[in-house]
């Protein structure tokens, strides 16, 4: 029996690759599915199932970019209870504003050592997102 399903989106074949073994090496049972950009990830969604528990969005992807999806997805009343993480290389202050005013749930900055990739991940796996209230004190994982 799968504990979660994720979804993440990136436009990066290595960052897709990198993802998927830090979400091997965690206990849980995990179903994970992996879409090449915004278009496919959204296509996906809307074509359940499966459902994802949790969506992990890149930012800077061409096409769909992760603002477009996550615009979208909290425009629509039936996906817009879906937990959004950003997984993006970005740290800059005002991109993390725009992606909590938009409506993203967490934000991580992609670490660079596996170790914490997969300390990152299992952080915010472990959110109660039904009370989990974004804030900027909660909204940046901090390693």
């Amino acid at each position: 029996m799968t504990d979660l399903t994720i979804f993440y989106t990136d436009d990066d074949e290595d960052d897709l690759s990198i993802f998927t073994d830090a979400v091997e090496s965690l206990p849980k049972k995990i179903e994970l599915k992996t879409y090449n950009g915004g278009d496919k990830l959204l296509k996906a969604i809307y074509n359940p199932p499966p459902t994802p528990s949790v969506v992990f969005l890149d930012l800077n992807m061409p096409g769909k970019n992760g603002f477009d999806v996550l615009k979208e997805l909290q425009n629509s009343d039936e996906k817009r209870h879906i937990p959004i993480v950003i997984f993006s290389t970005s740290n800059e202050p005002s991109i993390i504003e725009k992606c909590r005013n938009l409506g993203a749930n967490y934000f991580i900055t992609k670490p660079i050592l596996m170790k914490d990739i997969v300390k990152s991940i299992e952080y915010a796996l472990e959110i109660n997102w039904k009370e989990f209230i974004p804030s900027p004190k909660n909204f940046v994982y901090k390693s």
